[in-house]
């Protein structure tokens, strides 16, 4: 049993050092002057499948389109604690399916209070 929190401890240990010794290679590469360190107006330009751009680059989008990404992202969440669950249901018996029943109702509840709100309305 410990050994698989050895494994684990081994995986939480490279993904902190991967992403750790490439800033870390970055910053020495930048010192041994591999890196690029002279700005330009034009590197720091928009660019957009190689059209120049028109207007200012900052646009701001409409708040629905975030309530839309987080209402997809309640709903996937659920289709992945909803398969392990139905895998499982006869070997969780009732309690498993109080539990799940309760879990539906949270994110019923949660669609309901989305929908009176109107933010389901496209407009």
């Amino acid at each position: 049993m410990l050994a698989d929190y050895g494994y684990v401890g081994l995986l939480l240990i490279v993904a902190i050092l991967f992403p750790l010794s490439t800033i870390i290679i970055s910053f020495l590469f930048r010192y041994i002057r591999v890196r690029p360190e002279k700005p330009d107006p034009v590197k720091a330009s928009t660019y957009e499948c190689g059209v120049e751009p028109i207007g200012p680059a900052w646009v701001q989008f409409n708040f629905r389109y975030y309530l839309y990404a987080l209402l997809f992202v309640i709903f996937d969440v659920e289709t992945v604690f909803l398969y392990p669950w139905a895998v499982a249901l006869r070997q969780l018996k009732v309690f498993g399916f109080i539990e799940m029943v309760i879990f539906m109702l949270i994110l019923v509840l949660g669609y309901i209070y989305g929908w009176k709100k109107k933010a389901l309305e496209w407009k």
